[in-house]
């Protein structure tokens, strides 16, 4: 057995390989345990279809490496930002191929000489009783650390429960060759975007698409959620609308039988009183997403799962709710932001990621969360939220969910950037500022490329009517909501001129 670490990390994507580097720059002992050979294994395989839908919008036009971050949805940071390698250096193409993600994150891993241990298994995980120290079994060695940070992303196929279930392919290894699949009837469960990749993959060759699901198909370009549809991926609605032979079916699969006449789907139809059709097919594929894979853990430290079990919870500081020192990083970090924010992917959780180090270095390390200090003036205040919400990429990106806290102590305000909202309210100081970039009341329900009204951008605009993304500024007094402010939305995302910062100044002199 090696030396007690302070912290044991798993998994080496991209959040876990940011997440080394970080603790390095801290100067604590870490090290991170990799089943595969390479960084970030999991895009070996996924997409299936090898090309990201995550952006990576090289040319924007500014030369602030900070607002061009809000347009590179692949690269991950670095802590002090020095040395930091992009993304947009190894791919021009706006939908990037799943390999520059492997080369990026070897060469980022390399660079910063993060302590990674490839071709590590974990096959365990424990606690010691005595000692409390967390002892993780791989192959024929043992690894131990006062903390561990699961970033496994989710690995486990998660598949709805009907008879016959395991009779479909599925996603992670069903056949990607859509001339595998010329004239077949072909049926997609799932609704999200390997469904619709999958779908879109095939609509050239086979002769019926389905894609089938029990909600509704959510378009991200009206949620604003990137983990719903992209228009990258809905080729097959554009055939649908235009009846074209391929459907979009809702409700749910109640059985699937095989024969030699191909599957039998017994599917139940929500938009039709529950009516009940056998369809036959000659493919079913199975799309229906992935969840946690728990049984690393023994039963003592197992940590309680969430979300139909899809996840594990988690406090506002990442920390499982039932196991101490236990915290996690990436894709898994989604539970405190489900389907609003981006913790899901590499543009929202790499914030999370530098935030999760502050937390660690706080509770573990005596060492506060950085701040400034300035002034409680108004004129003050609003310098500062000015200057962050023209620049910030995490609020950008983290919207609603990582927000600047202003607290005020008297003559003075410390200025604290990029915490968790949750976090902040939970131990709330007496007088604090909670600044976000969000969207407005019910944004999913208007419908983009409607003529709805929108607020007017050369003018105040403080009844919170703006759908579209913009600062909002909340006042909380020993934890009780007691003044909002929002910022008038702006085209190009600049809130620099006279209707921004004099209502912004006004409404910090009133509630000071």
């Amino acid at each position: 057995m090696e030396e007690v670490l302070d912290y044991l990390v798993v998994g080496a994507g991209p959040a876990g390989v940011q997440l080394g580097q970080h603790l390095g720059h801290a100067g604590h002992r870490y090290l991170v345990l990799e089943a595969g050979s390479a960084p970030g294994q999991f895009f070996e395989t996924f997409p299936r279809h090898r090309t990201l839908i995550s952006i990576n919008k090289k040319h924007t036009g500014y030369t602030d490496p900070e607002l061009r971050m809000r347009m590179d949805w692949n690269s991950i940071l670095t802590a002090g930002g020095e040395d930091q390698p992009l993304f947009t250096d190894y791919s021009e193409k706006l939908f990037p191929d799943a390999p520059d993600l492997l080369r990026y994150l070897a060469d980022y891993a390399a660079k910063h000489d993060v302590q990674v241990r490839y071709d590590t298994r974990v096959t365990r995980i424990r606690r010691d009783p005595e000692s409390a120290l967390f002892i993780l079994t791989a192959g024929d060695e043992e690894f131990q650390a006062h903390r561990l940070v699961m970033a496994t992303g989710v690995t486990k196929p998660y598949l709805p429960q009907f008879p016959g279930v395991e009779l479909i392919d599925q996603y992670v290894d069903v056949d990607v060759d859509p001339k595998s699949f010329t004239d077949q009837r072909v049926l997609v469960l799932g609704k999200g975007n390997s469904a619709f990749e999958t779908a879109d993959n095939l609509i050239e060759t086979a002769a019926v698409v389905h894609v089938g699901g029990p909600r509704p198909v959510k378009l991200a370009w009206r949620t604003h959620f990137v983990g719903h549809l992209r228009a990258y991926n809905a080729g097959i609605l554009d055939m649908y609308q235009l009846k074209l032979q391929h459907a979009i079916l809702d409700g749910d699969v109640r059985e699937v039988r095989k024969d030699a006449d191909g599957y039998h789907v017994k599917f139940a139809f929500a938009r039709a009183d529950e009516v009940i059709k056998e369809i036959r097919y000659d493919r079913v594929i199975g799309c229906t997403g992935f969840r946690f894979d728990a049984s690393l853990f023994d039963e003592d430290c197992r940590p309680q799962l969430t979300i139909n079990d899809r996840f594990p919870a988690q406090t506002p500081d990442w920390e499982s709710v039932n196991v101490p020192g236990l915290y996690f990083a990436g894709t898994i970090t989604q539970v405190r932001d489900f389907k609003k924010a981006t913790s899901a992917f590499i543009h929202g959780f790499r914030y999370g990621v530098r935030a999760l180090t502050k937390v660690l270095n706080e509770r573990h390390h005596d060492t506060p969360w950085p701040s400034t200090e300035l002034p409680a003036k108004p004129d003050a205040l609003t310098d500062a939220v000015i200057t962050r919400i023209n620049r910030t990429s995490a609020l950008y990106q983290q919207f609603g969910f990582l927000g600047d806290a202003l607290v005020v102590d008297g003559d003075t305000a410390r200025y604290l950037e990029e915490v968790p909202v949750d976090r902040v309210l939970q131990d709330p100081p007496d007088e604090v500022y909670v600044v976000t970039l969000d969207y407005g009341p019910d944004h999913d329900k208007i419908d983009p490329f409607d003529f709805v009204a929108r607020a007017a951008q050369d003018q105040a605009n403080d009844t919170g009517e703006g759908h579209y993304l913009h600062p909002i500024v909340r006042h909380y007094r020993r934890g009780e909501l007691v003044a909002t402010h929002h910022v008038t939305e702006n085209l190009e995302n600049e809130w620099d001129k006279e209707v921004h910062v004099e209502p912004l100044t006004a409404f910090f002199a009133r509630e000071l």
